[in-house]
């Protein structure tokens, strides 16, 4: 084993202040952009916009295939991979033991879940779509770690020599074509001539 030298947690820090959507500017443009919600107090704003992406997170957690976010910007799912066998450093044990210990997972057999966006399906397109990306919140990193060691198996397992947007294309093909043969039965009546 190596030995571990913890972090000086006493040194001088870079802080970036994080770049914030819902501002009273962004708040002022919507009510000003849709006046049937110039009733709604800027709080109840921000805790509908919250509420709303906080059930979408949870529908990823939820359901293996992710979800599909609104206005055509993407989709999110959770992925299974294997873990990297050189970066995967449990911190704590680390500056515990002065030694670098490494995490092992073994209740999801040493995977690893990933959160995925993507937005290189064909009716993504939108301007500089490739410069958009997706950063969790921290309850949906929390709630990911917490919920995937039961239900590990369930998740999409993505290779990592592979794309993901074309891995999720093929997906979405064989879905359809499930989908439309499911309504040309139920249209069919085999009594009918």
């Amino acid at each position: 084993m190596r030995g571990y030298k913890a972090p000086d947690l006493h040194a001088s820090r870079l802080r970036i202040k994080p770049k914030r959507i819902l501002t009273k500017d962004f708040i002022a443009e919507f009510k000003e952009k849709h006046p049937e919600f110039s009733t709604l107090d800027d709080k109840t704003i921000k805790m509908i916009v919250m509420k709303f992406n906080e059930n979408i997170w949870k529908e990823v957690i939820e359901y293996r295939d992710g979800v599909e976010l609104p206005e055509s910007l993407g989709y999110l799912f959770i992925g299974t991979c294997t873990f990297n066998r050189d970066t995967n450093v449990n911190y704590g044990l680390s500056v515990k033991y002065g030694k670098e210990i490494k995490n092992r997972n073994l209740e999801s057999d040493s995977k690893l879940a990933k959160i995925f966006y993507t937005n290189y399906q064909t009716k993504y397109k939108f301007a500089n779509r490739e410069l958009w990306g997706f950063q969790a919140v921290r309850q949906f990193k929390r709630s990911v770690a917490k919920e995937y060691p039961v239900s590990w198996q369930k998740y999409i397992v993505v290779d990592s020599y592979k794309k993901v947007s074309e891995m999720f294309s093929k997906a979405m093909r064989k879905a359809g074509g499930k989908k439309q043969d499911q309504e040309v039965l139920k249209l069919y009546d085999e009594f009918e001539f």
